[in-house]
């Protein structure tokens, strides 16, 4: 038996002990993919884990995500492999900076991203995710919403709804970075390739895309659809599952640039080593907890599209 399998066999028995439910992004390492007990995007992911009967939640993601599992699950102990996996969209925005825009926009309920911590979750209204932003929006009664952080999340839904949408600027980096030319050679290149992109990304590389799509939605789509090669204007992470799941396909990433280094931190030693010693936690003061669940729980009370 190899290091690498040690390791394997060792976090699989340390699991059982904390009786914990391994969960790994989409964005995360292959290796963190395989050996995790669920896969999937950052909300579904804590759902998931909340239904579970384990007592220990392992997120490998970022902390935004580790929050969103201790908000939906306070009676379980949640632990991240790398404390310092954060995210630059979820940094970019402050409940100060939040409050201040609320008062600019009075009235206005605030749609937040769940790519945002819970401090964030807790001055908003309501949240939504990239697959569901554009009904969650379509639910509310007001004319006007704030749409928060994330700049090109929001030009979509402003653009598929009526309402009037002022808008946080922030971004995701990886997305809104991809450069345009990159993603015009890989169609250039691959005539015959459905394009799929993340609606994180900026409208001008959504008007190239045949489909817009959250992560959940790509493999939705992806498995169902009878194209067999496929360009994927998101970060890379998500290969692993699209390839897994279908080994006929073809899948082209446009740039190098989709990549992200707090998703690619977590290593197999660091999932080790946060069962072995039940660290790093994280928890949310309660009070936080539970403003930042109203939010999330009013956006899971909006009836599903489908």
């Amino acid at each position: 038996m190899n290091q690498h399998q040690q390791i394997i066999q060792q976090i699989r028995r340390l699991a059982d002990e904390r009786d914990a439910v391994i969960l790994a992004h989409n964005y995360q390492p292959d290796d963190i993919q395989e050996i995790a007990d669920i896969t999937g995007d950052s909300l579904g992911l804590s759902i998931e884990a909340a239904k579970t009967p384990r007592k220990v939640i392992v997120f490998c993601g970022v902390y935004f995500m580790a929050e969103s599992a201790a908000i939906l699950s306070p009676e379980k102990t949640v632990l991240l492999p790398r404390l310092d996996a954060g995210c630059p969209l979820a940094d970019c925005i402050t409940p100060e900076g939040l409050r201040r825009m609320k008062e600019q926009h009075p009235g206005a309920p605030v749609v937040t991203y769940v790519n945002s911590s819970a401090a964030v979750k807790a001055e908003s209204d309501i949240c939504c995710t990239s697959a569901n932003a554009v009904r969650v929006v379509e639910s509310l009664v007001e004319k006007e919403v704030i749409l928060a952080p994330d700049r090109n999340l929001g030009r979509y839904i402003a653009s598929q709804t009526d309402k009037v949408c002022h808008l946080w600027e922030g971004c995701c980096p990886v997305h809104d970075e991809l450069p345009l030319s990159s993603l015009r050679r890989a169609i250039k290149e691959n005539p015959d390739a459905v394009v799929l992109a993340h609606p994180e990304c900026r409208p001008e590389i959504l008007a190239l895309a045949h489909h817009i799509l959250s992560t959940s939605g790509m493999l939705a789509y992806v498995r169902k659809s009878p194209a067999k090669k496929f360009i994927i204007a998101t970060e890379r992470g998500l290969l692993y599952q699209l390839r897994r799941d279908n080994p006929g396909k073809e899948f082209i990433i446009p740039s190098s640039t989709l990549i992200c280094r707090d998703m690619k931190r977590t290593t197999l030693e660091d999932l080790r080593c946060s069962l072995d010693t039940m660290s790093p936690v994280v928890t949310v003061p309660e009070e936080i907890r539970l403003r930042a669940r109203r939010a999330l729980d009013r956006m899971l009370a909006v009836p599903r599209g489908d």
